[in-house]
């Protein structure tokens, strides 16, 4: 491992975890990694919970600095209130509540300060979501790059969802993938100006909160989701090693049936960038119940998320445990590796 700081570091991937599990999860005794009944570092999942009486109080916390501050389909605002919402409902929690805090750079416009603070109380008034507490900061002029947001969403859950995929399960997207990441790569590597695909609406943020998606999900099909996540920071690829590096099972993708806009794809394979390692803000990935997996895409789409698909299977497997393969559409069979490296820097 590096002896310094690196921007692979906060990219999601391989690198983060190592890093964390160094400098933090291993430093914890095994019974302080949790209260109670409740999960935390134990599981590693997007938020934590504490159980009071016959509920879960779920937390979830998370920083924000995405660069540019605004983009097709969204903002820091936007951003900051939905990623943390959905944080608390991938863990099966309805969210009732936030708190926020945020640092600005001396001399950075409050016009923009508030179109971005009101796109954030924006989406929590659109979702019934008190505002609780906060914190606010000003750092001198060159110490700190615009505006960082920090929220915390806090929700119920009468049951949690805890990320165990089972054999035979069924691997389920809810849309469209990479939609996020591909944007703000547009922008972080220098081709927003050099393209009209942005100015045509071709490619927007599908950042979005997805209370309308997963409330009626765990009210209906809690007991039979697996696993649920939003796989923002290292995409598609990122989530399934996190579900399945430490287990015996293996993880089999079709790529044919991955729902990934053309321009998304045109533009990263362009740039030598897979897009299954693209983050999405907009998107849910699941791993159910063989027994009501086309149920459950089908309700899906009568909650109005048309491009819901099947695209996998979790399996048993002694000889490539831990593994994500994936079926590519010309037949063939290519091990997807964890994501590594600098994929797109500071896309939330």
């Amino acid at each position: 491992m590096s002896d310094f700081i690196k921007l692979s570091h906060g990219s999601g991937g391989v690198e983060m975890r190592e890093l964390l599990m160094k400098l933090i999860v291993n430093r914890v005794e095994d019974k302080l990694k949790r209260y109670g009944d409740g999960v935390g570092l134990d599981i590693l999942d997007d938020g934590a919970a504490i159980r009071v009486g016959g509920k879960y109080i779920v937390v979830s916390t998370d920083s924000y600095t995405v660069k540019p501050l605004f983009f097709p389909g969204g903002d820091l605002g936007v951003l900051a209130a939905a990623g943390s919402i959905n944080d608390v409902l991938m863990m099966g929690a309805v969210p009732v509540a936030m708190m926020d805090s945020i640092i600005v750079e001396e001399g950075f416009s409050i016009i923009d300060l508030e179109r971005i603070i009101e796109s954030f109380l924006r989406v929590l008034r659109e979702e019934n979501i008190a505002l609780i507490g906060g914190d606010f900061k000003v750092m001198p002029r060159g110490e700190i790059d615009g505006v960082v947001m920090n929220t915390t969403a806090i929700g119920l859950a009468d049951r949690l969802i805890i990320d165990k995929p089972a054999p035979g399960d069924k691997i389920i997207v809810s849309d469209y993938l990479g939609d996020h990441g591909a944007v703000i790569m547009m922008y972080r590597l220098g081709l927003a100006q050099k393209t009209d695909i942005l100015e045509k609406s071709l490619l927007r943020s599908d950042v979005k909160s997805l209370t309308k998606l997963m409330i009626p999900l765990i009210e209906r099909y809690g007991e039979y989701i697996h696993a649920a996540r939003d796989p923002t920071r290292g995409g598609l690829a990122g989530v399934l090693y996190e579900w399945i590096s430490e287990t015996r099972n293996i993880i089999l993708l079709r790529e044919e049936d991955i729902p990934i806009r053309e321009p998304v794809r045109r533009y990263s394979e362009m740039l030598g960038i897979d897009p299954l390692y693209l983050a999405s803000e907009g998107a849910a990935v699941f791993s159910v119940d063989p027994s009501i997996a086309d149920e459950f895409v089908s309700f899906i789409h009568s909650l109005g998320f048309r491009n819901a698909k099947i695209i996998g299977e979790v399996k048993e497997s002694s000889r490539l445990s831990g593994k994500v393969i994936l079926e590519t559409v010309a037949g063939g069979l290519r091990i997807l590796d964890p994501p590594r490296g600098e994929i797109v820097p500071r896309i939330c």
